[in-house]
């Protein structure tokens, strides 16, 4: 039987989701919980491979349970597991749906500070750049989704078969001290490192280091720039996934209201 699992993780003390060796995954760590609790190997597939200290407040794997079980899996599963990962769902499923391949699009949230702040190192990425032009950046970011080909925005583009990534939201968001940053991206897909690359180069326009026109011309010609200058990992969440037969909302609302803040559209 196959099952969906729901789950939440902080990522900053893992180097990404994908198990590789020498290395602490996300995957690894709930492999291990599963072979405890099942005394067997249960492979699991995640919808993605984050990046290494990168969040999500909404992650799906599947796995293949053949034996039945009469216990509270849910319960069992959050025990063995550390803090910085929690289950919240786990669904029984029709058939073999791909907890990858089916989905139709992922959300992804990208906040920064521009002010020190011990409380959100590990929450947000720490930018001291207390004058970014936000509404140049604005406007970079309302380029985006007029264009399907992100070829200069990803660090390894020959190894895909092509570069099209359907854009379907892109925003940026400020508190009303404007001291606070949220930058949101909505694609079928995403190439490696594409949304810090692209955050890199917002926050250039931001500075000044870099005008609409020239992001623009990246979209537009495809060259891969000299630098690509990616964004921290810090900050970065993949927020909300979306499946053609599952639709949830994300359990944890620490994206949409982190602690109290009032987000304005730029």
């Amino acid at each position: 039987m196959r099952y969906f699992f729901h789950i939440a993780y902080q990522g900053q003390h893992y180097n990404g989701w994908q198990k590789q060796p020498g290395a602490i995954s996300v995957q690894d760590v709930i492999e291990k919980a599963l072979n405890q609790i099942f005394k067997f190997p249960i492979p699991i597939i995640g919808c993605g491979r984050t990046d290494a200290h990168v969040h999500a407040s909404q992650f799906f794997f599947h796995a293949d349970i053949k034996n039945e079980f009469d216990f509270d899996l849910l319960y069992r599963l959050n025990k063995a597991l550390p803090q910085n990962i929690a289950v919240f769902d786990i669904i029984k499923m029709e058939g073999l749906p791909h907890a990858r391949f089916d989905a139709v699009q992922r959300q992804y949230d990208y906040f920064i500070h521009t002010y020190k702040d011990p409380f959100l190192s590990n929450q947000s990425s720490f930018y001291l750049e207390p004058a970014l032009n936000l509404h140049k950046m604005k406007e970079a970011v309302n380029l985006l989704p007029n264009y399907k080909d992100y070829r200069a925005f990803c660090t390894q583009p020959n190894k895909y078969e092509h570069t099209i990534c359907n854009v379907m939201e892109a925003d940026l968001f400020v508190n009303r001290k404007g001291d606070r940053i949220r930058f949101h991206i909505a694609s079928n897909r995403f190439l490696s490192k594409m949304i810090r690359i692209l955050m890199g180069k917002i926050l250039k326009v931001g500075k000044g280091e870099l005008s609409v026109d020239e992001f623009e011309n990246l979209l537009i010609s495809l060259e891969t720039p000299k630098t690509l200058d990616p964004a921290h990992p810090t900050g970065l969440y993949l927020s909300k996934v979306t499946y053609p037969y599952l639709n949830l909302q994300p359990r944890t609302d620490f994206i949409h209201s982190t602690q109290g803040i009032e987000w304005i559209s730029v």
